[in-house]
């Protein structure tokens, strides 16, 4: 289980011992879920920080008039979910955690996280500093999210999407397929494919499968 636990950005740059120093320290466990058992639900407390090691997990909510929608899918070994409402001290999830398939969560009781051992570990120290760096990283995404989807057209949030992520030469290699992108633009997949097809209609950009060539920047900046 070591090798799926230095996939996460939580053990990053740290050795086979200190991952196996942090989990005796921490007394964190690793749990077995039965596929569509809860990990955790809507309005439970959180207490231990969660990290993917084997299976998938699907994170969602409930509304009040019962429908339920899907937040988020994870299916990495090593990827952390509910770590915000943990260092947010809130009292409750606003959302639950299912086991899609059968899976093991490493489990990391949340005052490791805040109470120092008191022998001053490196590795305790490197953890934590992974952990900030996660967060992090989290807000600037949540703060370029932000600036797409306050774009007042769709155009205007696909310009954004192409200028922060392409190369000094205008080609961009997206990471997301259409059903991801479109849902990262709130907007549906065939609004998307359209409006993509006629930025290159009119000269904007070429499409390639995944990869998009900016033609025109001048044009994508002014959209």
């Amino acid at each position: 289980m070591i090798s799926k636990m230095k996939k996460s950005p939580l053990f990053f740059e740290m050795s086979d011992s200190d991952i196996e120093n942090c989990l005796k320290c921490s007394r964190s466990e690793i749990v077995s879920y039965e596929k569509d058992e809860l990990i955790f639900r809507q309005h439970d407390v959180p207490r231990k920080l969660l990290v993917l090691l084997e299976g998938a997990v699907v994170v969602g909510n409930d509304s009040s008039s019962g429908k339920r929608s899907i937040v988020a899918t994870l299916d990495q070994p090593g990827e952390l979910f509910g770590e915000v409402f943990l260092f947010l001290n809130k009292q409750e999830y606003d959302h639950y955690a299912q086991a899609v398939v059968p899976a093991q969560i490493l489990q990391i009781p949340k005052d490791f996280l805040y109470n120092p051992c008191g022998e001053n570990c490196g590795y305790h120290t490197k953890l934590i500093s992974n952990m900030l760096s996660i967060l992090a990283q989290k807000a600037y995404y949540l703060n370029r999210k932000l600036q797409i989807v306050s774009c007042a057209t769709l155009r205007q949030k696909i310009a954004k999407v192409l200028l922060q992520n392409s190369s000094p030469d205008g080609r961009v290699t997206l990471s997301m397929n259409r059903e991801e992108l479109a849902d990262f633009m709130n907007t549906a997949r065939p609004s998307l494919s359209r409006e993509l097809m006629k930025m290159q209609e009119d000269g904007i950009i070429k499409i390639e499968k995944r990869n998009i060539q900016i033609v025109d920047f001048d044009a994508l900046q002014n959209n």
